[in-house]
């Protein structure tokens, strides 16, 4: 069974690569222009979603400019079950984001695999009120399975300029026993993880290209690595607390 996870893990990416294709590129495209501008990338996702904002913040090797947005009470340390109610309660996310700083060089990403409970509805209608660039990861599948909870009736994916589809199942489990009632081992992290890396490691190439010297992390383990970090920080230095 383990290596059947790893075979399943293998196919969804092979589907990503070739149906996302496009759409990644433009996403890196925008992100790229982004850091140009002197942008920010922000990230948003709750419950699980979250770690997907946590994974390419202050991460070796990828991009400085990345904004996590982390409300506790919509990740899962404070109550998973909370997390999950607070989720599904539209306007709820306002009290916090009133003072977010989008602007019109952001790029704002929008995780929800399921893409229907309000919350990152809210998060995505507020960034694009805001004037900037909003794309959504999330599953057609899984969301166009389950009611819309959000007072427009509408979903993620029909809220945002660019949609991202992880191509997860319904429910996300991918593997089945006989022996077990319910589905289970679950696909939208790694393949989330895997997509926003590629779509930053493009844009990264697509900076350097045009003669940009992008804004990357060295592990500080490395000789030179503090010091290179510090320099890049210190540019957003007030914009993002590292």
């Amino acid at each position: 069974m383990l290596f059947k996870y790893f075979e399943r893990i293998h196919q969804l990416l092979t589907v990503v690569e070739q149906k996302e294709k496009e759409k990644i590129l433009l996403a890196a495209e925008k992100v790229a222009e982004c850091i140009k501008q002197n942008g920010l990338v922000h990230i948003f996702g709750c419950g699980h979603s979250h770690l997907l904002a946590e994974e390419v913040f202050y991460r070796a090797g990828g991009l400085v400019p990345v904004k996590p947005i982390l409300i506790e009470p919509l990740m899962l340390h404070e109550g998973a079950v909370r997390s999950s109610q607070l989720e599904k309660q539209e306007g709820y996310v306002q009290m916090f984001l009133s003072e977010e700083a989008f602007g019109t060089n952001d790029v704002v990403f929008v995780i929800s695999t399921s893409g229907c409970n309000p919350v990152p509805i809210d998060v995505a209608l507020l960034a694009k009120g805001k004037g900037a660039y909003v794309i959504g990861l999330t599953s057609l599948a899984y969301s166009t399975s389950l009611p819309a909870r959000h007072s427009s009736g509408k979903r993620l994916a029909e809220c945002v300029d660019l949609v991202l589809d992880n191509h997860s199942v319904e429910g996300d489990a991918i593997l089945s026993h006989p022996a077990v009632p319910v589905s289970f081992a679950p696909t939208s992290t790694v393949i989330g993880a895997s997509m926003l890396h590629a779509i930053f490691a493009e844009a990264t190439i697509r900076l350097a290209n045009e003669g940009n010297v992008p804004p990357i992390f060295l592990s500080n383990h490395l000789p030179g690595g503090k010091e290179h970090n510090e320099k890049w920080m210190g540019k957003y230095q007030g914009r993002i607390h590292f």
